[in-house]
């Protein structure tokens, strides 16, 4: 592809110039210039308001993709025991096969994990595809993947969903490469565009600094994973449903890989997601020190300390304890944010929760936008205070 300038008629503006994110143009003699390093991008083709700017390249068409149908959902499973998220892609596969008017679908891989069936039509699927095989008992990505391929190509689904826990970020990238199709990591957020009906699927980028929307126009499925805590898992009372069952024929010799033993950390982690209260402090606390005061009021309330991405950078709190676009999203009943400006990066990750409690010294903090309550002080003064308080009313 090559792109080169119409200098009759180009005008000078510099449109092109601004719009080039390769620094590859310049002003010559009032012309624009197009330089070597252009990558032939096309940014400044729909720049130029005067059609100065001219390329060999054959438009690119999108391909008839009116027979994949459906949004589908990965279950993940363990050991007879859903994923949460399973059910909250679910919940937000609901929503999304309204607009398109498609249907919901789960699917299904283990051994003897039948039962499960049930609580995904509990929670909104139409169908569940289930491939119940001894091969597929334990998680392997070969195994997983191939079953998926054959599932994908057979009922050729328009959008898959998968959790973005430790196995869905081992499985999707492999199972995305094998059906040729490209894949949106972490999304925060997804909706349909109400022009071309395709998926908008946005997730952070640059270190959460700024966030991306990412469609993908070209292939299907439009595959992405979705972070444990960002959708909202909704029940569907008295929904029936079927179970379409999927035949396996894997072996082990065809797999190649054997799972001999499972070690898991005898520490127990942090898990954010099922803490009905949590307290959560920000650069206001000023160092690790301060943090034992905001863990003695998590303790008094009964919760979970938490904290953004400076506290975890600064090594105040371990990262399994942060919370926003970088760390977790989390939906707690209250959430209490100590010296936490309110930065939309840690916004995005406690949005979903109840009723929001905030405690900074400045009151044009963005944090007190979104708080349902806010107490303007020194938090070194107050979150004492408030556990006193606490502690007090269940000593009486």
């Amino acid at each position: 592809m090559t792109v080169w300038i119409e200098t009759d008629l180009c005008t000078g503006c510099r449109r092109c110039l601004r719009a080039c994110p390769y620094d590859a143009m310049e002003m010559r003699d009032g012309k624009a210039f197009v330089l070597d390093r252009c990558t032939s991008c096309g940014a400044c083709l729909e720049a130029c308001k005067d059609d100065a700017i001219l390329t060999d390249a054959e438009p690119r068409e999108i391909p008839d993709f009116s027979d994949r149908q459906g949004v589908w959902v990965f279950a993940e499973q363990s050991k007879g025991t859903l994923h949460p998220v399973s059910l909250e892609l679910l919940g937000k596969a609901q929503g999304l096969a309204q607009e398109l008017q498609q249907e919901v679908s789960a699917v299904l891989l283990g051994s003897q994990v039948s039962s499960l069936t049930k609580p995904l039509l509990g929670y909104g699927a139409q169908k569940v595809y289930l491939a119940n095989h001894r091969t597929l008992k334990d998680f392997r990505t070969t195994a997983y993947a191939e079953v998926m391929e054959t599932l994908v190509s057979q009922y050729k689904p328009n959008i898959l969903l998968i959790g973005a826990t430790y196995l869905g970020r081992d499985l999707a990238p492999r199972l995305a490469r094998l059906v040729g199709s490209g894949l949106t990591a972490d999304c925060t957020e997804l909706h349909i565009d109400p022009d071309e009906g395709i998926l908008l699927q946005t997730r952070p980028a640059f270190g959460g600094n700024v966030m991306a929307t990412i469609a993908n126009r070209y292939s299907r499925p439009q595959v992405a994973t979705v972070r444990p805590g960002v959708m909202e898992a909704l029940p569907t009372p008295g929904n029936k449903g079927k179970v379409v069952r999927h035949k396996v024929t894997l072996t082990e010799k065809g797999i190649g890989t054997k799972v001999l033993e499972m070690v898991r950390e005898s520490k127990k982690r942090v898990n954010l997601s099922e803490a009905r209260v949590v307290v959560a402090g920000g650069r206001g606390v000023g160092d690790a020190k301060g943090f034992k005061v905001i863990e003695r009021l998590a303790k008094a309330v009964g919760g979970e300390m938490a904290g953004t991405r400076i506290a975890v950078e600064e090594g105040w709190i371990p990262a399994e304890r942060q919370v926003g676009q970088t760390g977790q999203t989390i939906r707690p009943e209250i959430y209490i944010a100590c010296g936490i400006s309110g930065a939309i990066q840690h916004r995005a990750g406690m949005l979903g929760s109840r009723y929001i409690i905030a405690i900074n010294k400045d009151e044009r903090a963005p944090i007190f936008e979104v708080a349902d309550w806010g107490i303007v002080g020194d938090l070194h003064e107050v979150v004492p205070e408030l556990t006193k308080a606490f502690k007090d009313s269940k000593g009486k």
